[in-house]
């Protein structure tokens, strides 16, 4: 079986090309399970390489799009959103609400609808590369093209 008929990458696949026909997921033959790997296979700046950090607070759940090369602040997130409890959502409420595993957490594509905050740090690239589903499936878009697919905020959320 190959990776592109693995269900959540055929999710995410479905997701990009609805959005923009000439959007494709990337195979590749190392995994991209971190943000490293990701750049390291795919040649590229580690900072290019989007993470999808899903976080929960009270009982809704907001997918944060940050650089590769840069660390999410919790008091950022928490100051923007006025939540005084916010913390990284386990691995079984990641599955559950964006349909996808830690590693290969897509920003598109999600079983449930979260809301999303990118990193203004990513405006940085003209390349952004991002899980496809699998931690060895990723899709390359811009920072305009991925605000208006994921129609998230663009805000400054980094350490």
């Amino acid at each position: 079986m190959s990776l592109l008929d693995k269900e959540p990458v055929k999710r995410a696949e479905k997701f990009l090309k609805s959005f923009d026909q000439s959007l494709e997921v990337i195979t590749l033959e190392d995994s991209a399970r971190t943000a490293q790997d990701a750049a390291k296979a795919l040649d590229c700046n580690v900072g290019a390489i989007v993470k999808s950090l899903l976080f929960r607070a009270g009982d809704d759940f907001i997918l944060c799009l940050v650089a590769g090369d840069k660390r999410c602040s919790l008091n950022k997130l928490k100051k923007f959103k006025d939540k005084k409890n916010i913390s990284m959502a386990s691995p079984e409420e990641v599955k559950t609400q964006t349909g996808y595993t830690i590693g290969g957490v897509s920003p598109i594509g999600h079983l449930n609808k979260i809301e999303i905050i990118i990193d203004n740090s990513l405006e940085r690239f003209n390349e952004l590369f991002a899980a496809a589903g699998h931690p060895n499936c990723v899709f390359k878009i811009n920072f305009i093209n991925i605000q208006k697919i994921t129609n998230g905020k663009i805000k400054d959320i980094i350490e």
